[in-house]
C-alpha cells in the first residue's frame, strides 16, 4: 500500500511519458465527471497546469527522497511500525497536494450549475457499482480469492513472482484483514454526498468557498461518521503489519529485486522533476 504510490507515479519510461501528459489526463477526466464548458474549460487547464507545476518541481523531489530512504531498508528486515511511519510520510505529502488544490476547486465549484451535479450523480452511482462489482460479489472465498490475486499482481511488481508459501502468507493476512467492504461502500457514499452537499454550501456562501472545501476534504481523511476513524486505523495497522510480513519472508534474490525496482522509481522521479 505504500509503494504503490511511487508505482503509480513512475515505474518506466512509459510513465514519464504519462506523467508529461498528465494535465492533459486530469482535465479529461474531470471533464467526464462533470461536462465542463468552454468558460470553465480554460480555467480549470490553468489551474491543473499551475497544479503540476508545482507538483514537479517541490512533490516528485520530495518523493524521490523517499524512494532512497526506501532502497536502505530494502534488504534488511522491517516491522509495521517502520511500514507505518512511511505510511504517515506519504499521508503528509498526500495532505500537502490536497492544500494546493483547494483554491481551485473552491473557484470551479462556484460555476458548476445543477445539469453538471446530475452528471457528478450519475459517476458516483457507476463507481459504486463497480465497487460493488470488484469487491461484494460472489461468497466469501470468491471475494478472497479476488482481493489475493490483486495483492499478488502488486505485489510482484516489487518482489517478482511470489512463492506459493508466500501467496498462502498473503491469502492468511487478507483473511484476518478488519477491512468491511460494506462500510467502505458507506463510507464512500457518505463522501459523495458530503462533496455535493459542500458544493451546495459554497454557492449559498461564496465567500467561505476556501473554507467549506478545505473541511470537506478533511473529512475525507477524519470521516465523521461514528467508529469509521478507528476502523481506518486499524485497517492501516494491520495493512502495515501485513506488508512487513511479506517482506520479510522475501528471499535475498527478491530483496535485490525490490531495491531495483526503487531505485528505477527514483531515477524516473529525478528525471520528470527537472525543468523540461
Amino acid at each position: 500500500m505504500l509503494l504503490l504510490v511511487a508505482t503509480a507515479l513512475a515505474a518506466c519510461s512509459a510513465a514519464r511519458l504519462a506523467y508529461h501528459q498528465a494535465p492533459s489526463l486530469t482535465y479529461w477526466w474531470l471533464d467526464g465527471h462533470l461536462d465542463l464548458d468552454n468558460g470553465q474549460s480554460e480555467a480549470v487547464r490553468r489551474d491543473i497546469d499551475s497544479f503540476f507545476e508545482w507538483h514537479r518541481g517541490q512533490a516528485l523531489p520530495a518523493y524521490a527522497a523517499l524512494l532512497r530512504s526506501w532502497q536502505a531498508m530494502a534488504l534488511e528486515d522491517l516491522d509495521a511500525g517502520q511500514v507505518c511511519a512511511q505510511f504517515d510520510a506519504i499521508r503528509g505529502h498526500v495532505d500537502a497536494a490536497a492544500g494546493r488544490s483547494v483554491v481551485p476547486l473552491a473557484r470551479l465549484a462556484l460555476t458548476l450549475t445543477p445539469r453538471q451535479m446530475e452528471h457528478q450523480r450519475r459517476h458516483q452511482a457507476k463507481s459504486n457499482q463497480g465497487f460493488e462489482k470488484d469487491f461484494m460479489r460472489g461468497d466469501q472465498t470468491q471475494r478472497l480469492d479476488s482481493r489475493l490475486a490483486r495483492t499478488v499482481e502488486r505485489s510482484e511488481r516489487l518482489y517478482g513472482p511470489l512463492s506459493d508459501e508466500q501467496r498462502q502468507l498473503v491469502r492468511d493476512w487478507l483473511q484476518r484483514s478488519p477491512w468491511d467492504p460494506a462500510r467502505t461502500l458507506a463510507e464512500r457514499q457518505r463522501r459523495q454526498d458530503d462533496l455535493m452537499q459542500t458544493v451546495a454550501d459554497i454557492q449559498a456562501s461564496p465567500g467561505q468557498a476556501e473554507a467549506l472545501v478545505a473541511a470537506h476534504i478533511r473529512r475525507i481523511g477524519h470521516s465523521p461518521t461514528p467508529g469509521y476513524l478507528e476502523y481506518s486505523r486499524a485497517l492501516v495497522q494491520h495493512g502495515c503489519a501485513q506488508f512487513a510480513a511479506l517482506h520479510n519472508s522475501t528471499t535475498p534474490q527478491q530483496r535485490e529485486r525490490a531495491l531495483r525496482t526503487l531505485r528505477g522509481y527514483e531515477e524516473d522521479l529525478s528525471a520528470l522533476a527537472r525543468p523540461l
